[in-house]
């Protein structure tokens, strides 16, 4: 055959390529049926493969092994056309068509009429689906038009078959569009008006059929274009007037001072408005806001209601709290704030998070805080709807910041849902001087939402209606569905990063466009003005009564004083500041001992039937024995009592992190499997009708996003127990940023307290140096100024109390807690019952066992004959005990800090008084550049110049300085350690 010839045969054949299959199997097999339904060169086709009908027939069905239910059959005109067949629509609609026909008793429609409008119709709503896939694409978006507009070969009705011939014959639709017929004319003005004006909608990409098609039935159809009332109109040209007349008072009144402001992005305050307002009609009766700077201070004052007097009192320099309250304060645009709005009479609190300049931190607190409110509401676990979290972004940081997919991807996780978050995306098209092209790898700054299905809709910021439409739709979409959802407005922003900065340097042309680009109110006062809505002296008039109640204000504000500050407010009330009374630190912890043994039998009985793991059946035999007897109390064990007498008294305790049902090391079970079923059982709820509830969650695995959701709740929450454990303690470093711009200085720089617990492993076990090491030294470094808590207790009776301790006082702290490994089953770290009971306490500084406990292989010396002190923190306790007993050392004693922060000077006066003639050392299992030493030093020589004693400096014994935190080899591990016992000892 020659080349010319194969070419021919080719396209005569070219239609029997591989994804046509389907399609021609379902053809053949409705010819064998009727030879009439399809064309006469099928026709000829199908004769000339003279195939049984039954083989025809079964081939069409399907091979035998495919899967019963899948792939799904085509429930609309879209599904079916994911993978490019539409053989069901094209059938579906021939039936419906011959049916029609037949229905108005006109003669049968000839089976190539009905063909051909059968084919109309498939090809019209190929067209209507790449609208609603790819409309977006070339939606009148970028209110500068940068960019140069995109190819529309894709959406031009010639790319599927039609003509100019075709633009006014009607096509049935079968309802699509909300049409039962229309014109080829009338679908694209429909398609166009919809999809490819300043709203730009991405829905295709959800799974959830039922969300998606309420999308289009809220955006689609003859009747749906965007519009608002007169009134309507005009409050969005009146919330314009504001944010822009605040933005020209603040740039004229104070010249180049940083305010970061909204110009551009103006309508954003509009679209706030409209989710407040719309919200409270659909039940939020609480919002929590997390912004980044951009705005902020126009969100403050227009949106949450601050007064402007006490915004301009700190541009002058002023504080936003009383002289009284002591703190080192923020910036004026990280500060947060509450208010209450009305609309309607529908009542809404909003908060407004603060905040570092750390973009995008603040989500998973804001998401935290959301969730602790919904809890106290009593929200039912599938509709958290009464509390919303409203979260702003820069595209930049949206894009780039790590931490965003984090929060999507806990967004349906059990322990974390809220009923949906709203993303508000201020796209101002650059992050301080980098363009989108160099600084994401999408095409929109919010694609990383469709990770999780999320609607979003792209919208031109210099259209204020369709902006506030989007923000109306996306509160209706998250209130039914309970879903996040994103808008992503784009604008620009009419000033460099800040007010100070010279944008001109690295994006001239942008901004040379920007200097003759009419601002928002400019245009739509116009497009008011033109409608007849409002005349220009109405918007002259509303630009003067604003300038002349910000000058009011302005003036107002060289007087003003704070007055109040709202950190102990709500939640909050009765609780005190740290260091206002005598000593509101030790707290009642203990706990009666009938009590104790009470809850032992409840948490250690399963239900009848219930089949438990033989070795956790064990486990739970050797608790109930333990506290029943009084004796060999263990770590787990005193965390599980300290668990339940807390839920006892009421409060909830909530626990999370990557494996802690189970503990990482085996050692909690705090979540009973049965083993034939999986069936779930938690013990901790089960203790009685008036107990708080016990949540335990397996965390995906992020440490940043998790830390920064339980810090949230923290922040909403003083009455609960809200922990967060690392899977390790080095783990912790992934969510660096959470501890040092929220938990170690929230309170100073924002009047805003926290009870969390971070439960850290740590210990030098020869685990190398990724399992060693929570950075101990991390975490002292930051302490000062009474900020938080840093323990690192060796006893389960203190772990019991220093739990206790967190919701035992009229004060919050965080606590940083260094959790042990190899001690949780050491023979030696065990309690007695009764060290739990009423009467006992957590203490700071712990004795030498060998001075208290009984039947001990070493009895020491007198106090005046000690000739060294060793004081240590942690595991290394034991090492040095069992050490010291090996080599029958009588005179040396041995002496635990178990808090290190706050550092208990007077009671480490009180103890080395006792000894001011010893040596005193301080010994630690880390590297000498890490752990406490270079903390702890300047503090121990203190005490040692208060009790006078003979050596003025204390010595240190432990590992040298070292880049890795701990070594890989056990052999070198046990080396290291033998040595630092020696120095210790010796």
């Amino acid at each position: 055959m020659s080349r010319q010839d194969a070419n021919a045969a080719f396209a005569l054949t070219s239609f029997l390529y591989g994804a046509n299959a389907p399609f021609i199997d379902d053809m053949y097999a409705r010819y064998e049926t009727d030879p009439a339904s399809v064309d006469p060169e099928w026709q000829e086709f199908f004769k000339s493969l003279k195939d049984t009908p039954d083989a025809v027939k079964k081939n069409a069905e399907g091979p035998s092994w495919e899967k019963a239910h899948w792939p799904q059959s085509p429930r609309d005109d879209l599904t079916s056309a994911l993978d490019g067949n539409w053989a069901e629509v094209e059938k579906a609609i021939g039936n419906k068509l011959q049916a029609k026909a037949q229905a108005k008793g006109a003669a049968p429609a000839s089976s190539g009429d009905v063909l051909q409008a059968t084919r109309d119709s498939v090809r019209a709503l190929m067209l209507i689906r790449a609208y609603r896939m790819r409309g977006h694409f070339h939606a009148k978006l970028d209110p500068l038009g940068l960019e140069p507009p995109r190819d529309h070969e894709e959406l031009d009705p010639r790319s599927y078959g039609f003509t100019d011939a075709d633009l006014d014959r009607k096509i049935f639709l079968d309802h699509v569009l909300g049409l039962e017929y229309a014109s080829l004319r009338e679908i694209v003005a429909i398609c166009e008006r919809t999809y490819c004006q300043t709203l730009g909608v991405e829905f295709m990409h959800i799974s959830n059929g039922a969300q998606k098609a309420w999308i289009q039935e809220r955006i689609e159809g003859p009747d749906k274009e965007i519009s608002f009332t007169r009134e309507g109109r005009r409050a969005i040209l009146m919330k314009l007037v504001e944010a822009e007349g605040f933005e020209k008072f603040c740039d004229l009144k104070f010249t180049g001072t940083k305010r970061f402001g909204l110009d551009g992005g103006e309508s954003l305050i509009p679209a706030l408005e409209q989710i407040i307002k719309r919200g409270g009609n659909l039940g939020v009766k609480d919002i929590v806001l997390g912004m980044p700077h951009r705005g902020r201070l126009n969100v403050l004052t227009q949106v949450m209601g601050k007064p402007h007097r006490a915004l301009f009192h700190e541009f002058k320099g002023g504080s936003a709290n009383p002289d009284e309250v002591e703190g080192s304060g923020d910036v004026k645009y990280h500060l947060g704030a509450s208010s209450d709005r009305e609309f309607d009479n529908n009542k809404i609190h909003l908060s407004l998070t603060a905040n570092p300049s750390h973009l995008e931190i603040v989500d998973p607190v804001v998401l935290g805080k959301v969730r602790a409110k919904q809890d106290q509401n009593g929200d039912p676990p599938d509709q958290r709807i009464s509390v919303l979290p409203l979260l702003l972004h820069g595209d930049a940081a949206f894009a780039g910041q790590g931490v965003v997919p984090e929060c999507f991807g806990l967004s349906d996780l059990k322990g974390y849902r809220t009923g949906g978050s709203i993303h508000f995306i201020v796209n101002n098209q650059i992050g301080f001087t980098t363009y989108p092209r160099y600084s994401r790898s999408s095409p929109y700054p919010s694609d990383v939402a469709k990770m999780i299905d999320a609607p979003i809709f792209h919208v031109n910021g210099d259209d204020p209606e369709a902006v506030v439409f989007a923000a109306k739709v996306a509160i209706e979409y998250r209130q039914k569905f309970h879903k996040p959802v994103v808008i992503d407005m784009f604008c620009y922003r009419r000033h460099g990063h800040n007010e100070g900065d010279e944008p001109g340097f690295t994006q001239p042309l942008m901004y040379k466009k920007i200097a003759t680009q009419p601002t928002t109110l400019e245009i739509y006062s116009k497009r008011l003005i033109a409608d007849g809505v409002m005349t220009e002296g109405e918007v002259d008039k509303a630009k003067a009564d604003w300038r002349a109640r910000l000058d009011a204000e302005l003036e107002a504000g060289a007087g003003y004083k704070p007055n109040k500050a709202d950190w102990l407010d709500g939640k909050w009330a009765g609780f005190k500041v740290a260091g206002l009374d005598e000593d509101p630190r030790r707290g009642i912890t203990g706990v009666a001992l009938e009590q104790l043994k009470d809850i032992g039998r409840k948490i250690t009985k399963v239900p009848d039937g219930f089949r438990v793991h033989r070795t956790v059946q064990r486990f739970l035999d050797a608790r109930a024995k333990a506290i029943d007897n009084g004796e060999g109390i263990d770590w787990a064990t005193g965390e599980a009592l300290a668990f339940c007498t807390l839920l006892e008294e009421g409060h909830r305790v909530r626990l999370s992190g990557q494996d802690c049902e189970r503990g990482t090391f085996s050692q909690r079970h705090s979540v009973l499997f049965d083993q034939e079923d999986e069936s779930r059982y938690t013990p901790f709820n089960h203790l009685g009708e008036k107990q708080g509830h016990y949540e335990v969650i397996n965390s995906l695995l992020s440490e940043e996003a998790v830390l920064g959701f339980e810090y949230g709740y923290s922040l909403a929450e003083p009455n609960s127990l809200t922990l967060w454990e690392a899977q390790f303690g080095d783990f912790a470093n992934g969510a660096q940023v959470m501890f040092d711009q929220f938990i170690s200085s929230g309170e100073r720089k924002w009047l805003r307290m926290s009870g969390l617990v971070c439960l850290l492993p740590h210990g030098y076990e020869g685990q190398g140096p990724e399992h060693s090491s929570a950075r101990l030294e991390r975490f002292l470094q930051m302490c000062a100024e009474d900020n938080m808590q840093v323990a690192n207790c060796t006893t389960p009776a203190n772990y019991f109390h220093i739990l206790r301790r967190q919701l035992k006082r009229e004060i919050r702290k965080p606590l940083i807690l260094m959790t042990p490994k190899s001690l949780l089953r050491h023979k030696r770290a065990v309690s007695r019952l009764d060290e739990l009971a009423t009467d006992t306490s957590f203490h700071r500084v712990l004795y030498d066992d060998a001075q208290v406990l009984k039947d001990q292989v070493i009895k020491l010396v007198e106090d005046k004959k000690i000739r060294r002190v060793v004081l240590c923190s942690g595991k290394v306790y034991y090492d040095l005990y069992e050490e010291r007993e090996k080599r029958g050392i009588d005179d040396i004693y041995l002496l635990r800090v178990e808090q290190l922060y706050p550092v208990p000077l007077k009671t480490l006066v009180q103890e080395l008084s006792r000894f001011s003639g010893a040596e005193v050392v301080w010994c630690q299992e880390e590297p000498r550049n890490m752990g406490s030493w270079h903390f702890i030093e300047p503090y121990l020589e203190w005490v040692l110049n208060q009790i006078n004693a003979t050596h003025k400096r204390p010595r240190y014994a432990g590992r040298a300085a070292a880049a890795a935190t701990a070594t890989g080899l056990m052999s070198k591990h046990l080396a290291q350690l033998k040595a630092l016992l020696d120095e210790a000892l010796g």
